[in-house]
């Protein structure tokens, strides 16, 4: 589930109206057969908001995979084009991540585990590896993802299109190394090509 938040006129992210809306999408989510919550809006008291409503509604079993360390950058680019969700007006680094902040990763994860979150995501993966390793080793017993953007594909995509990386080999030493940071599951654009590859 995606919500980027409720934009007030004066283009700030309004974070008490977007928790009640997200709260609704993750029941109807969840009554539509959904067998994980991602909420990705990086809201102040997300997780909270939708584990209350979600054992309200009789899904106390469902897992909450939480965005928690989500960085304001480029690499979002071309999802947000191809999906044409890039903000008509506003600013959503007003509640993302500085990518000059590591820190700000540890407390994130601390404030969602505490509010009831199974699992934990970093977002980018492949250029904030630091913050992986930083992530697992504070929370090892902890589910990690790691989501390999639609800008870090598309850097790789474009690369080999002009000849200039092997597309194959750079995929695979790319997602070798967000799981030797410490992910425990990756997402990306190239999850079918990379099975296919590890599967020869």
């Amino acid at each position: 589930m995606v919500i980027a938040g409720i934009i007030t006129k004066e283009g700030d992210v309004d974070n008490d109206q977007t928790l009640a809306l997200l709260a609704k999408q993750a029941v109807s989510h969840a009554k539509a057969g959904a067998d994980v919550i991602a909420p990705s809006g990086m809201i102040d008291g997300m997780v909270q908001a939708i584990r209350k409503s979600l054992d309200q509604a009789g899904f106390s079993h469902l897992p909450i995979l939480s965005y928690s360390v989500k960085y304001a950058t480029c690499l979002y680019g071309p999802f947000r084009d191809a999906a044409e969700g890039a903000p008509k007006f506003g600013d959503r680094r007003t509640h993302q991540m500085d990518m000059a902040n590591s820190q700000e990763a540890i407390r994130e994860c601390a404030l969602d585990l505490a509010e009831g979150a199974d699992m934990l995501m970093v977002k980018p993966a492949h250029t904030y590896l630091d913050v992986i390793a930083r992530v697992k080793q504070v929370y090892p017993a902890v589910p990690l993802g790691a989501y390999h953007t639609s800008g870090e594909f598309a850097m790789i995509k474009a690369a080999a299109e002009k000849g200039w990386l092997d597309e194959r080999q750079a995929v695979l030493e790319v997602l070798t190394s967000i799981r030797r940071a410490g992910a425990d599951f990756i997402i990306t654009y190239f999850a079918k090509d990379a099975a296919g590859w590890l599967g020869e």
